[in-house]
């Protein structure tokens, strides 16, 4: 009842995950990103331990494919569960069960993997791909919202709309943005619109935070909205 992009963009490293769905609070358990390791997205009758378990597969050394191949062979309602795996190579795995309701499927890329069920067709999918893939020229987090947007006007979950989140990590132990929309009727224009918002000074600032080349962050709360201005006038996002 789900439908999910898990992306890593060539241009900056980052990786990526949005999702969308007719049910509450989806950002909530579907998307998992740790830095340096993977992602992982579990769906349709959802597993919430595929998550922790997933990077903890993949940061003990699991490829992607494995990752899914332990996870779902383990677990007795596999049937009904959706997942898709990035590893820490880029490599992607998906699992898409028999029980999952249609139209269920995923597509797998060389830097993406979509996957989706309780869909309005396999159009939605194809429309999410092909949005992603012909805008490569858009920044990362608004290019994954447009690919769902995309698969949202190609019909979307066929139940209708209600929940999205984005969560895209970069180098850092911490996510660049964890954006959740729990209930809105237009939940992906609400994630835009949110999106928008942090790039007019949450992700300036958090270039100022402590950070694996500089561990202490900016200590001077006088140079704070200095170094925010140039952020900006830099055009960073």
């Amino acid at each position: 009842m789900t439908w999910s992009i898990i992306a890593r963009d060539e241009a900056t490293g980052r990786v990526g995950i949005v999702v969308a769905t007719r049910f509450f609070a989806v950002g909530a358990l579907v998307p998992h990103v740790k830095t340096g390791v993977g992602a992982v997205a579990t769906q349709a009758f959802i597993n919430p331990s595929y998550g922790p378990q997933g990077l903890a597969l993949l940061q003990a050394g699991a490829s992607a494919d494995d990752a899914v191949k332990f996870l779902t062979t383990a677990d007795a309602g596999r049937g009904h569960r959706q997942l898709h795996v990035m590893d820490r190579h880029g490599r992607f795995a998906a699992f898409t069960g028999e029980s999952c309701i249609e139209w269920c499927g995923h597509q797998i890329r060389s830097a993406l993997s979509v996957a989706g069920n309780m869909l309005a067709g396999p159009q939605v999918i194809g429309a999410t791909v092909a949005a992603y893939e012909g805008n490569l020229a858009v920044p990362f987090a608004r290019r994954l919202i447009a690919a769902m947007q995309a698969g949202e006007k190609a019909g979307g979950d066929k139940r209708g709309r209600q929940s999205a989140a984005l969560l895209v990590h970069d180098g850092e132990d911490y996510p660049l943005l964890d954006i959740r929309v729990d209930d809105h009727p237009d939940p992906l224009r609400e994630l835009a619109r949110l999106e928008g918002v942090a790039r007019r000074h949450w992700v300036h600032f958090r270039r100022l935070m402590p950070s694996r080349e500089n561990p202490g962050g900016l200590a001077d709360r006088a140079d704070l909205e200095d170094r925010i201005a140039a952020s900006i006038a830099e055009g960073y996002e």
